[in-house]
């Protein structure tokens, strides 16, 4: 190579440094204020967290609005929030740790620690192993059986979840396609209990929150004795906000491995800065939580999904690894998941090549998707150094398409209910008690000449019947906290025209997949 082309090689790299440092150096701590402001201006949401982490570094870390619509209290750093499914990153992380002590290994059949796991068929019961219950690969659908947590206060135990895969029914074949899939973390908790001795969340808190100080986090809402500094959840009907119960796993019946950690943003950027430092922690990074290899095997594509055809971000590739969503943004690798429960939303997002990490928890249903999806990609693209674009209109639309969407679906479900001719059902016909074989029991009753449906087993999924059509009923859950989760309820009569059996779909395009109703197969049993 000659001496011209060194030195423009040397001139050319020296004006990309220079373009990297100004772009990646140019958003400061009262810019991210401003986004965070704008957004929550634009979305009717109680409170907001946010932390970013770059080049080891916390550069921001700040709560805004208030922990609830009652007390007032103001959000801060410290403040906990439900972190829902941004908690499979952890459960993924402690099988890795286990991993590397040798208890376990990744291509360990399931079966081998916990010798009562049965799947849909014998071929996949024995080849079902450890990642596979990480990489939601499993031939099952999505969100299915998530009726037993979801949601909460039923009374399903560890023992049933494991037992309810052999009455799935298979939506693909084994390995081949991506469906999200909650209960199989369960398992995966259980795995983790069977083989340390320890419970999924005794281990969490002893083998990752305090090696990395995470001193105000919590592996589930139960343990927090004082909740002072809790944010409470809240839903958002119409602009207006409401206070709702929180979710709670009653840890004595099952882990909650799939989604059960409440954190702050505080702690988060400790968890974020391990992850970017590849396992290595403390103050001159000479503690080691997890191995390179491990967050290799976590961070590989196991599951490959669809790709975001955005072209500001110029994807290539997208999958799921263990606990993380993978993808590629403008040549750099995005690491990402995103977590919500009832009222509690939040986002992580880690840019590994940038050594950037940003952190969004909120406590509203469902504005804090828009908040925590404008406030990362805002800041995600100031680091990517793209040109200002206005993802809180974008949000704002998107979410306003969707819920218009929804409303008139099942507008026009209710209309067809007030016209519906009811006046010679026979409604002793339709009740009765009805059993799905990983459900359990369904009672159909008659009260003061009104049909109701009641879940023996999942209180809160108990509502009044309305006649829509056909042979089919509206079941209109009385929680009001089940926001479009009202579902068809399809009776099959035999030729006295007595209901031997029933399925169920949602109605609202907009419900929750954890609401999957459409994977019951009710038949009478009295």
């Amino acid at each position: 190579m000659n001496k011209t082309c060194t030195k423009l090689n040397l001139i050319t790299t020296i004006i990309i440094w220079l373009k990297l440092t100004f772009v990646f150096s140019q958003i400061t701590s009262e810019e991210i204020d401003n986004i965070v402001e704008r957004t929550m201006e634009n979305f009717t949401v109680a409170g907001v967290a946010v932390a970013v982490v770059k080049d080891g570094e916390i550069i921001h870390q700040k709560g805004y609005g208030i922990q609830s619509i009652d007390s007032k209290k103001k959000v801060n750093e410290n403040t906990n929030f439900g972190i829902a499914s941004n908690s499979k990153a952890f459960t993924a992380t402690a099988l890795a740790i286990l991993v590397e002590d040798g208890k376990i290994s990744w291509s360990d059949k399931v079966i081998k620690h916990i010798p009562e796991f049965k799947m849909y068929n014998d071929y996949v019961t024995q080849n079902f192993n450890i990642q596979d219950l990480l990489t939601h690969r499993s031939g099952l659908s999505l969100g299915i059986g998530d009726l037993m947590f979801f949601p909460d206060g039923s009374d399903f135990t560890i023992n049933d979840i494991i037992s309810s895969f052999q009455h799935f029914t298979p939506v693909s074949a084994f390995r081949t396609k991506f469906d999200y899939d909650n209960l199989l973390y369960l398992v995966a908790g259980e795995v983790i209990a069977r083989v340390s001795g320890s419970t999924w969340e005794e281990f969490i808190k002893e083998r990752i929150f305090g090696p990395l100080e995470m001193d105000n986090s919590y592996a589930s809402l139960t343990f927090i004795t004082d909740k002072d500094n809790v944010a409470s959840p809240h839903l958002n009907l119409n602009k207006e906000l409401s206070l709702t119960d929180p979710e709670r796993w009653d840890p004595k019946k099952k882990n909650g491995a799939a989604g059960g950690i409440y954190s702050n943003v505080n702690d988060i950027a400790n968890w974020m800065l391990v992850n970017l430092n590849k396992g290595k922690y403390g103050d001159n990074l000479e503690k080691q939580l997890f191995s390179k290899a491990s967050q290799k095997e976590i961070w590989k594509i196991h599951t490959t999904t669809n790709v975001n055809m955005n072209p500001r971000y110029n994807s290539h590739f997208a999958g799921y690894g263990l606990g993380w969503e993978l993808t590629d943004v403008n040549g750099y690798m995005l690491v990402s998941h995103t977590g919500g429960l009832i009222g509690m939303l939040s986002k992580t997002l880690l840019v590994p090549d940038l050594n950037l990490g940003i952190i969004v928890l909120t406590n509203t249903y469902i504005d804090g998707v828009g908040v925590f999806s404008s406030v990362t990609q805002t800041i995600l693209d100031k680091y990517l150094g793209l040109d200002n674009f206005d993802w809180t209109e974008t949000f704002t639309q998107r979410l306003s398409q969707r819920s218009n969407k929804a409303d008139e679906v099942v507008d026009k479900v209710w209309l067809t209910v007030k016209k519906a001719d009811n006046s010679n059902l026979e409604l002793e016909n339709y009740t009765g008690l009805f059993k799905d074989p990983w459900f359990g029991e369904i009672e159909i009753y008659q009260e003061e000449k009104k049909l109701w449906f009641k879940s023996l087993r999942s209180p809160k999924l108990t509502g009044q019947m309305y006649y829509y059509k056909a042979n089919t009923f509206v079941a209109k859950w009385s929680e009001s906290s089940l926001i479009d989760a009202d579902a068809f309820v399809m009776f099959q009569l035999d030729e006295n025209g007595t209901a031997q059996g029933f399925k169920m779909k949602g109605i609202s395009p907009a419900i929750d997949f954890s609401f999957d109703f459409q994977d019951l197969e009710l038949k009478r049993i009295n």
